[in-house]
């Protein structure tokens, strides 16, 4: 039985919640009783928003780190800006969660030897007592040589919204954080690995094993019908800065299968816009819309099977350029995300770049080790 509704286009996943962090108010209020109408957020607040915020998520980056234990700058008193004892328990909370992330990624023969974090605020907007912050956070950990063939780095961008509120004391505490992106968690956000079980089935490609290393199973990568490397190399282009020749759809469900769908367009995979009875037997994008296939997670599922444009992988190790990775987080039936290898190492680990949150060269194991529980289906384009 397959759904007519058309899925989501990559899930949203959600950050663990900040709570009591006091940054300064703008000079005019650094005393007394802010009034709400008065309350502003100027140059030097902002940058006070930016900086908590960059001690955060560079505080869990380093939790992930091989031979580091996480800098706990957020968790100092210094220049005005503290930590409340609630969000230390929630920030150590995240911390054990990330240790438990980098030691699964130790089993899997993966590890990161150093990060950089940088965090932009990009606008901030003040109602009554609370002031938002929309940031991004431009992560990149370099990869340890364990194999001798991992790329140098792997990186992402990623979107948060910060909330302040405004105490009497004329300091701003820090309620709340959330990210903004659909998609897979990015490595450094904490996850729940309790997951769930239902009984659903699963009505096209059949999940595929995680275990490494995986039966071999070559792909010919020149001289067929699809140029892998044009679509590798598509991907590789526009991971960060979107193709302005194609719509976005961020907004409206995640723009993850609308990304892989442009990359195997670049690598030769033709339109399909003639409708027939079947279901899910079109593939295309014109100026005026798309099929549901295009831009749908479990649509481009069920397309591709039916057309016979893939074929499912037993093993996601077994993934090769212009290969295609879709996970259902949650194992309800329903598939979340998709991404696209745009790098196979010599010894066999397959890297993935995707749009939501977008991220360029992140492997396979890092994806496991992430989401531990949930269910991966690998295709072989």
């Amino acid at each position: 039985m397959r759904s007519k509704k058309l899925s989501r286009r990559c899930s949203t996943v959600t950050a663990v919640a900040l709570s009591a962090v006091l940054l300064p108010l703008s000079a005019a209020h650094a005393a007394g009783t802010p009034s709400p109408s008065s309350l502003k957020v100027n140059k030097a607040t902002t940058d006070a928003f930016g900086r908590m915020a960059d001690a955060v998520f560079t505080d869990r980056t380093a939790a992930l780190l091989v031979g580091s234990q996480p800098s706990r700058t957020a968790l100092k008193s210094t220049g005005g800006i503290q930590l409340s004892a609630a969000l230390a328990r929630t920030e150590n909370t995240a911390l054990t969660s990330l240790r438990g992330t980098r030691s699964r990624l130790a089993a899997l023969g993966e590890a990161y030897t150093a990060a950089d974090t940088k965090v932009t605020v990009d606008r901030t907007r003040v109602s009554g007592k609370r002031a938002t912050a929309w940031v991004t956070e431009t992560t990149t950990l370099t990869y340890k040589k364990i194999r001798g063939d991992e790329p140098d780095t792997t990186g992402f961008d990623a979107h948060h919204v910060l909330t302040f509120t405004a105490q009497s004391d004329g300091t701003w505490k820090l309620s709340a954080e959330r990210s903004t992106d659909p998609g897979t968690p990015q490595v450094n956000q904490p996850v729940n690995t309790a997951g769930r079980m239902t009984t659903l089935d699963i009505f096209d490609a059949p999940q595929a094993a995680t275990t490494y290393p995986a039966p071999a199973n070559p792909k010919k990568l020149t001289g067929g019908a699809y140029n892998y490397a044009a679509m590798a190399t598509y991907a590789e282009k526009y991971w960060k800065n979107y193709n302005p020749a194609y719509r976005k759809f961020n907004s409206v469900g995640g723009d993850c299968t609308n990304f892989v769908s442009q990359s195997l367009l670049a690598g030769g995979w033709q339109p399909i816009s003639t409708v027939t009875p079947e279901e899910y037997d079109t593939w295309y994008y014109v100026a005026n819309g798309q099929s549901d296939s295009w831009a749908g997670v479990n649509e481009w599922s069920w397309f591709t099977q039916t057309a016979k444009r893939t074929a499912p992988l037993a093993n996601v190790y077994q993934m090769d350029v212009g290969d295609v990775l879709q996970v259902d987080f949650n194992k309800d039936g329903s598939k979340d995300h998709t991404m696209i290898t745009s790098y196979r190492s010599s010894s066999g680990m397959p890297y993935l770049t995707y749009h939501d949150a977008d991220t360029y060269r992140r492997s396979v194991s890092s994806i496991l080790a992430s989401y531990p529980t949930a269910a991966y289906y690998a295709y072989r384009t």
